[in-house]
Order: C-alpha cells, then sequence, then structure tokens
C-alpha cells in the first residue's frame, strides 16, 4: 500500500492515541514498533511483539501509533478481497525490511489454503435485515482458525529462519485451543501445550483437541473453568527464568498477531453492509460482536481508530462483566463463572480490556498499569468517569439469556432456514431486539455443527459433517488435571521432559530476540 491513504496529524483529531504517536508519513513507512500497555519496558519490533504473548511487564503489547486511513484509501480497499484486505492491514502493522511484501503475502496465501469456502468468509444475507457474516470456514469449524492460521506461518517464518525453537502455552474455552493446534500441528521447531476445561466445553470442541496425536502437541484436560486454567499459564509467565528457559509464548489472543488480522473482519463486515460509499462522510455501519476474551471487540476499536466509520457493540452471555463495565463502569467479577450455552463466551476476566481501556485513555500506560493491578488483586474496578463515558460512546453492549440465545435460534431457524451456533445466536438476539433499519453486520464465530446439544436444546438438528462425525471414532490422547493438583507444577514437569527430549537431538536453541525484549528500554532487533 505504501504512504498512499495515510493522514498526517493534523487531518483529523486523534482521541485513541496522542498525535505523538501518529507519525506524519514521508517517503517511507516508519518503523512500527509495539509498547506494553503497563509501559514497563521498551518498544520491541513484530517479531518481538509475537514471540512474547503478554509483555515482560505483565501488559500487552500494542502498537505505538495507530495507522489512520482517508476515505478514498477506504473506497479502493471496498473491492478487495478478504485476503487482500488481511494482506493491506498486515503491511501498515508488520514493517517491510522486516518481513518482505511478497513474503507477507505468500505466508497469508499459505494461511487460507485450507479454508473450505473460496472466499475465505461469506456474508449471509438473511431477512429483516439480518446479516450474518460468517468467520467459520477453517478447518476447526471457528473464527480463531483465521487469525491463527496467519499468526501459525509467521512463526514459522522467523523461527526456519534463525532456526530457534519455541514453547507455546494455551489456556482454551473451546475453540482456540483446537485452532492453535492446527496452526501448528507437525511443527518441528514448535511445542504446543494447551489446558482445555474438562467437561466444559462441547464433546466436538474437546475431541477437535484431543484427536491430533502429534508429538508436538500436548493437551490437558482441567477440572475447572476457563479463568481458573488461565491461573497456571500465568504463573509459569510470571516466572521470568522458566520463562526464558524454555522459550515460552502464547496464542491467546492476548498475542498482537491473532488482534492484527482479526481487524480485517470488521472492514470487510462495513465494505459487505455499507449502503454506498460515494457519500461524504461515508455511512456508518453497526458491527455486532460475540464477546468473550474481547480479542474481537478490540479488534474494531483499533478498526474505528484507523477511521472506519463503524459503531461497535459487544454481545455477551450471562457472563456479563464486559456489559456492565460498558454499561456502569463496573469492572468486576461475578461470584463465579455461569455455563451457557454459548460456552466459548464463558470467561470473566477478559483481559483484552487492558487493550481498549489502554486506546481510551489516550496510551496512559501508568493509569493502565494501576487499574489492572488494582483488578488483579481485589477482583473489582469501578472506572473513573472521563474512562466510563470514552468507553460507553465508543461500545453498546448487550446481554443475554440462555433462553435469548435458543428463541434467536430458533426464529432464524423459522425465518431463513439457517443454523446459527449458541454464540451467533447472542449477536442475532441483539439485532432482533432493534426496532430500527440501521445497517449492521453480525460477525458468527463458529459452525453450528460444534454445538449439537445447543441445536437440540432449541428443538432442531445439528448438522454433521463428515470431519466432525470421524472425530467420534479416532484415538485420543490427554493429560487429567485433578482438583487440588498443583497444575502449573504438572505443566513445568512436562515442558521439562519435551526440553530433554529437543535438548538430546541437539535441537534446542534460544527463542529469538528472547533477551534483547526482556530488558527495560531496549528495542529489539
Amino acid at each position: 500500500m505504501g504512504t498512499r491513504g495515510l493522514q498526517p496529524c493534523g487531518a483529523v483529531p486523534c482521541r485513541a492515541v496522542p498525535c505523538r504517536a501518529v507519525p506524519c508519513r514521508g517517503a517511507a513507512q516508519a518503523p512500527m514498533e509495539y509498547v506494553s500497555t503497563r509501559g514497563g519496558v521498551g518498544a520491541v519490533n513484530f517479531e518481538g511483539a509475537l514471540f512474547s504473548g503478554y509483555a515482560p511487564d505483565g501488559g500487552l503489547f500494542m502498537p505505538q501509533h495507530i495507522p489512520l486511513l482517508d476515505g478514498d484509501t477506504l473506497r479502493r480497499w471496498s473491492r478487495l478481497s478478504y485476503p487482500e484486505l488481511v494482506k493491506e492491514l498486515c503491511s501498515l502493522f508488520i514493517t517491510d525490511g522486516l518481513v518482505p511484501r511478497s513474503t507477507l503475502n505468500d505466508l497469508i496465501d499459505r494461511a487460507f489454503s485450507r479454508f473450505r469456502h473460496k472466499d475465505v468468509i461469506h456474508l449471509s444475507r438473511l431477512k429483516d435485515g439480518l446479516n450474518v457474516l460468517e468467520l467459520w470456514h477453517g478447518v476447526t469449524y471457528a473464527f480463531k482458525d483465521l487469525s491463527l492460521s496467519c499468526t501459525g506461518q509467521f512463526l514459522q517464518y522467523f523461527l526456519e529462519k534463525k532456526q530457534k525453537y519455541v514453547t507455546i502455552l494455551v489456556g482454551t474455552s473451546g475453540d482456540t485451543g483446537s485452532s492453535a493446534i492446527e496452526s501448528v500441528r507437525g511443527h518441528k521447531n514448535i511445542d504446543i501445550f494447551v489446558l482445555l476445561p474438562k467437561g466444559l466445553c462441547t464433546q466436538i470442541q474437546e475431541l477437535q483437541m484431543t484427536t491430533v496425536i502429534e508429538d508436538n502437541v500436548h493437551v490437558f484436560a482441567a477440572h475447572g473453568n476457563s479463568d481458573e486454567i488461565d491461573e497456571p499459564i500465568k504463573e509459569l509467565f510470571a516466572d521470568v527464568d522458566f520463562a526464558r528457559k524454555y522459550n515460552l509464548m502464547s496464542l491467546n489472543s492476548v498475542n498482537w498477531s491473532r488482534i492484527m488480522v482479526q481487524i480485517a473482519h470488521h472492514f470487510y463486515a462495513y465494505f459487505q453492509c455499507a449502503p454506498s460509499l460515494d457519500t461524504t462522510p461515508l455511512p456508518v455501519v453497526e458491527i455486532v460482536v460475540p464477546t468473550g476474551g474481547g480479542g474481537n471487540i478490540t479488534a474494531g476499536c483499533i478498526a474505528q481508530k484507523m477511521g472506519l466509520p463503524i459503531r461497535l457493540v459487544a454481545v455477551v452471555n450471562s457472563n456479563d462483566i464486559i456489559h456492565r463495565t460498558v454499561q456502569h463502569g463496573d469492572f468486576s467479577l461475578s461470584e463465579s463463572v455461569k455455563a451457557t450455552l454459548a460456552s466459548a463466551m464463558d470467561i470473566q476476566e477478559p483481559y483484552n480490556v487492558e487493550r481498549i481501556l489502554w486506546l481510551l485513555s489516550g496510551s496512559d500506560s501508568r493509569l493502565t498499569k494501576t487499574l489492572m493491578e488494582r483488578f488483579s488483586v481485589l477482583k473489582s474496578l469501578k472506572l473513573p468517569e472521563d474512562l466510563h463515558r470514552k468507553l460507553s460512546e465508543t461500545l453498546r453492549s448487550c446481554s443475554a439469556s440462555d433462553e435469548d440465545i435458543v428463541r434467536a435460534m430458533q426464529r432464524c431457524w423459522e425465518e431463513n432456514r439457517y443454523l446459527l451456533c449458541p454464540h451467533s445466536a447472542v449477536a442475532a438476539h441483539y439485532h432482533y431486539s432493534q426496532p430500527d433499519s440501521t445497517p449492521r453486520c453480525c460477525l458468527a464465530p463458529a459452525s453450528a455443527a460444534k454445538f449439537q446439544d445447543a441445536l437440540l436444546r432449541a428443538g432442531l438438528v445439528p448438522p454433521l459433517p463428515p470431519e466432525i462425525t470421524a472425530l467420534t471414532t479416532m484415538e485420543t490422547r490427554s493429560t487429567l488435571l485433578e482438583r487440588g493438583q498443583d497444575w502449573a507444577q504438572a505443566l513445568r514437569e512436562r515442558i521439562k521432559v519435551v526440553a530433554q527430549r529437543w535438548e538430546a537431538q541437539g535441537n534446542r536453541s534460544a527463542l529469538p530476540g528472547q533477551r534483547e525484549i526482556s530488558g527495560q528500554g531496549v528495542t529489539q532487533t
């Protein structure tokens, strides 16, 4: 894309980040670097952010500046396919000197080569203005295949270039684990360790993880909920010496690469649903985002700051911390995680809220650090009045009960003969509750085929693609983690055993850039 269509600092008011962080572009692209939301470490390049997951100070990496796009660029991009949009967006956040544009294009093409739909994603236009953007045509029938397939290719590019090795830790509430596994399965220089909540994923979700019998895939089924399985992972990352020695990284949506790719959903949704791009100003489209950990809604906030004229709605299930935060500034845990039909959204601690607060506070890392550390200790936080106002201006929100989900699934089937997964039904519930005719796009994160119990509860017949049917007859492999057991220690021991195998083969070496990014104020090269 080069520099055409990028607005200089004075072109539009910058509310997301200070103007000094939005560079005026000259003849060449300014290097894109990433900073922690908590401000305790120096800037890193894309490679450093990719391999870190959490920043060493406990924060999350974000771009040091957000590129601003003008109307002409948006109109030109409206003619692009989804893969072409991903390439354009990634080229803004990955410096050409780090990954040449031609190589970047090849990596993204390779990432999408296993998708079942020729367009990778697809918009279904249904009755009463219900537009459903199907993000689930990847290998595991979930939207996370989109970002993780690209992230897996980025990882391989750097690891093969430098002949390095990495250990991936992933906690999953359902779909992340299988998508992460598929993105790196069989890779000789990656081992992946996945923790899933035993009995709280659907049978299909669990089988998609436990039936992958590869030497580099290690699945743990823990008797705990989604938030509880995050705790041992956080503990291992907090042990800096252990994390450095065994080259730990995350593929949850703490990883910036996941957020970056997901920005494209919002651009594509906008271009598909905007009535016309011939007007000035451009029309507004409402994007309805089923929300759990907050990665997709964070990507939407970034798309807004890039100049995309969208209105965002975060829709949640009965685990409604994001809804309460938007409505009342109450970022506080409930007594416990509630098990719902939309199981992948059964999350009480949506860690990407930290990125949104950082964006809306004008990149105020000191405030973000104070707020998140207070929440970490008290599990309760009242947002400052000004920050809450900015959040409520940026997002709308809605909460749906299991009954709401079932009714939305039934209505969509009756009116369209179209099956929604329970997460997509949360978005449809919001649409059905709105009397206006606002152009709107509901993101559909997963195929209904993965959620047979929810479909049966709605009195609907679940589809069974052959790939899913085959899972029930395949060999499975996983390690059970009981309540009361030290899960972090069990992970440590397995990681050490795997490391010994690699050391014995003479394959193990340091993570690229690990030494550099662990220091204060050092820019990774």
